[in-house]
């Protein structure tokens, strides 16, 4: 599992925890001198130009081969957001609907009542082990696989969680959130690429939910798509925000996974926990895994934020065949 994680004195890297069960998860407090070689494995970039100079965060990892990387076997392709200094503002009525008091949100508050974050941008590295990891650059200036949007566009903002999805050879998909001013809220887009290192951005895939009082009516993020093995649909889990900023997990799914993504109930398939629950005060950033042997179980793994700021890394598991709900973990599960 990579994961993002920070401290004092460091804003935002990339982590390695090992599993044999995909249950119980082992990490190093150190980089790769630990002896289970896991612990920080990737930190942000060293050079003053580039889109990642203040934080890091995995969104997905591949393992693919390519004519574009010169090596003899398959790789593991990192896609992950990088943040550079640069700030980006969003309106005061962001700031006074939502509270983004947890340390994920890289946010800066200014005495205007605006709120000011990181400018992010996608980014790919490759690794030969999983550990070691080496940065392509992509066609932007900075590094980065491609820029925001012109002004007026719906992301012109920033670029965060590119999620990719191998649909065949020589058509990826990402799949991507950002902030759209026009209608000040989040939404989900989408670009295709041949080679997984240049991309074409096709625009929205999904907006905000339109009826008022829904778990997803100011928008949606860190979408998390997989290519169904039953029937091929494509099921994007992903992490939505009510009006008083509470963050939930919802599902979607759709035929072809480039159009008519249609929500899977009008609930989400997890909340937060009860009031003295580590992810009390909501779930998001979900990763969904189709178990081997049984099509009709599901992992979900996903970020909880607790009362006092701190977030965590939970998992639950689907609650019968059509994946309506997910149920916490709370024993050991086959």
């Amino acid at each position: 599992m990579w994961y993002h994680g920070r401290s004092e004195k460091n804003l935002g890297v990339v982590g390695l925890a090992v599993s044999s069960n995909g249950v119980h998860w082992q990490r190093g407090d150190e980089a790769l001198g630990s002896t289970s070689g896991t612990g920080i494995v990737m930190s942000c970039g060293a050079d003053w130009w580039a889109f990642d100079t203040k934080s890091i965060r995995p969104a997905e990892v591949m393992i693919m081969s390519s004519d574009k990387v010169r090596v003899s076997s398959a790789v593991y392709w990192m896609y992950y957001t990088g943040f550079s200094s640069e700030e980006v503002e969003l309106p005061p009525d962001f700031a006074k609907q939502y509270s983004l008091c947890n340390p994920e949100s890289l946010k800066i508050d200014s005495e205007d009542g605006f709120v000011r974050v990181f400018r992010s941008l996608p980014g790919l590295a490759i690794s030969q082990d999983g550990r070691n990891w080496a940065r392509i650059e992509g066609d932007h200036h900075s590094g980065a696989l491609f820029d925001v949007g012109s002004n007026g566009e719906w992301d012109s903002l920033f670029i965060a969680s590119p999620h990719v999805v191998f649909h065949t050879n020589g058509d990826l998909r990402m799949y991507y959130h950002s902030f759209d001013p026009n209608l000040g809220k989040f939404s989900i887009g989408l670009a295709r690429s041949r080679d997984g290192i240049k991309w074409l951005k096709l625009g929205k895939v999904m907006n905000a939910g339109l009826t008022e009082g829904c778990f997803d009516e100011m928008g949606l993020l860190n979408p998390c798509v997989v290519k169904e093995k039953k029937d091929g649909k494509y099921l994007m889990a992903y992490e939505g925000i009510a009006k008083d900023g509470k963050k939930s997990i919802g599902l979607a799914i759709s035929d072809d996974g480039l159009k008519d993504w249609r929500r899977v109930g009008d609930e989400p398939v997890l909340k937060a926990s009860s009031e003295n629950g580590w992810d009390s005060k909501g779930v998001g950033s979900p990763c969904l895994v189709q178990m081997e042997g049984d099509e009709h179980q599901w992992r979900l793994y996903y970020t909880g934020f607790g009362n006092d700021g701190s977030t965590g890394i939970g998992f639950a598991v689907s609650h019968g065949n059509y994946m309506t709900s997910f149920r916490r973990w709370v024993g050991f599960h086959l």
